[in-house]
């Protein structure tokens, strides 16, 4: 893989950021959205976080996006505005090459500057490497949801972890 760079989002990545998250959409648990969204809700999506000042951080080399990240309120009630919910997603041909552990060091940096204090991974609870990942970051389980996703004919778990900043 050529060097990878790091940087903010642009309005020119909602198309790429718009067909990695079409692949989880149609092939994965990873999300529970059963419908893939177009690029205007992604705009939309994307618009309320830089509006919110988020880290909002995409992965790149030789031009080509190879994922995206940010962190965002867990929940949106005022009592929650320290604690964010990560994400991250990486295009297929990207993962297993260390990408997810070089954004989740970027944005864990991000989120500590912009005041939050806590970070929630919320994971459907097959998804090894995602848990892996969060935990060598010190993320610590802290519960776990039986059955609440219901996608491609079964039912799906969830895991929360958290990780103080």
């Amino acid at each position: 893989m050529s060097e990878i760079i790091l940087r903010p989002f642009t309005w020119a990545d909602i198309p790429a950021i718009t067909a990695i998250y079409r692949h989880y959409v149609e092939h994965t648990a990873i999300t529970f959205d059963t419908e893939v969204p177009g690029e205007a809700a992604m705009a939309e999506k994307y618009a309320a976080l830089v509006k919110l000042g988020h880290p909002l951080i995409v992965a790149e080399t030789a031009g080509q996006l190879l994922g995206y990240a940010y962190a965002s309120f867990y929940r949106p009630r005022a009592a929650y505005r320290f604690t964010c919910e990560d994400s991250i997603y990486l295009h297929p041909n990207a993962r297993g090459k260390g990408l997810g552990r070089i954004m989740l060091t970027e944005l864990l940096a991000q989120s500590r500057a912009f005041g939050f204090k806590q970070m929630i991974a919320v994971i459907t609870a097959d998804t090894a490497n995602s848990i892996a990942i969060h935990e060598k970051f010190g993320f610590r389980h802290v519960g776990r949801y039986d059955a609440v996703g219901y996608k491609f004919d079964r039912w799906h778990d969830i895991v929360h972890l958290q990780l103080a900043l």
